[in-house]
């Protein structure tokens, strides 16, 4: 069954945009709202760049950035997991082989 989308407010650099999105996804929306304004307020405040387009496009390129360092930092601790258990199943394979060589009738 899906759900309906329903309007949402949010409010970024003192302006209002009305955004469609599933209810089970509103709570999500409004912190990423929030999110969005306080790095927007932020870069505004720092006044190195001018015009909220320009300060909305600093901002998506940081989050940007910090998504593909995060997606980066993911992959390699997926890569080491991966290379762990390989380990682990090489030290199982040789620890039965032990065994097997220690008490050859417990092996059969």
């Amino acid at each position: 069954m899906s759900e309906e989308a329903i309007p949402v407010t949010v409010r970024i650099l003192d302006k209002e945009y009305c955004v469609s999105c599933p209810p089970h996804e509103q709570e999500d929306l409004l912190e990423s709202a929030r999110l969005l304004d306080q790095r927007m307020r932020a870069i505004r405040q720092k006044g190195n760049v001018i015009g909220s387009d320009r300060i909305a496009v600093q901002v998506a390129l940081n989050i940007s950035h910090e998504l593909l360092l995060l997606q980066r930092q993911q992959r390699a601790e997926r890569e080491m997991i991966d290379r762990l258990s390989a380990l682990q199943e090489r030290v199982q394979v040789a620890l039965a082989a032990q065994r097997a060589l220690d008490d050859p009738e417990k092996s059969v």
